[in-house]
């Protein structure tokens, strides 16, 4: 049996999970809305507030899913009910992000800057030299996230660039010098 996939989801009152049939599932709660479509193998029941994952059989595509569906059903009832923050940390000299409107304009060493609106349902927070990626998606927020990191990732010299909050950037040593003296 799946240790991940026979967990019960335990599901707020704030949130409300409709099972729309051909495996797509809605969870909506705190004014925000999650639908994906889920493998129909594997059912879902919803009692006292609490959801259950079942696969139907023991077959080797069944359980690979079941851990997999559990997993994004308590994704979505966090998102709904907290939502997801991932954080970024820009570091360089001259290098900075600030907000304008809903719009991120960061400044990563280029000519002009890099101006990043937020797609549907994520917005940005900044804070000094950290920027907070905001969402009830956890897939989009890692993804955006992700996106950004890749405008100017950290270089192992100095270590400049845009990195996850906490990553350790490994560190090369320069050129040698001249002629060994």
């Amino acid at each position: 049996m799946s240790r991940i996939g026979s967990l019960p989801v335990p599901v707020p009152a704030s949130v409300n999970i409709e099972l729309l049939g051909n495996g797509r599932v809605r969870v909506s709660g705190n004014g925000k809305q999650l639908e994906q479509d889920l493998p129909q193998a594997i059912v879902i029941e919803l009692q006292d507030g609490v959801a259950n994952v079942r696969r139907p059989g023991d077959s080797p595509s069944h359980r690979s899913l079941h851990g997999l569906t559990r997993t994004l059903l308590a994704n979505m009832v966090i998102g709904v009910s907290e939502g997801f923050t991932k954080s970024l940390e820009i570091q360089g000299v001259g290098y900075r992000a600030q907000k304008d409107g809903e719009v991120l304009a960061l400044q990563l060493g280029f000519s002009h800057p890099v101006r990043v609106a937020p797609p549907a349902g994520i917005s940005f927070e900044v804070d000094g030299q950290r920027v907070h990626v905001r969402g009830a998606d956890k897939q989009q927020v890692g993804q955006v996230a992700a996106d950004l990191r890749a405008l100017r990732p950290p270089e192992p010299y100095k270590g400049k660039g845009v990195r996850y909050l906490g990553e350790q950037v490994r560190r090369k040593a320069g050129k040698a010098g001249k002629g060994g003296r």
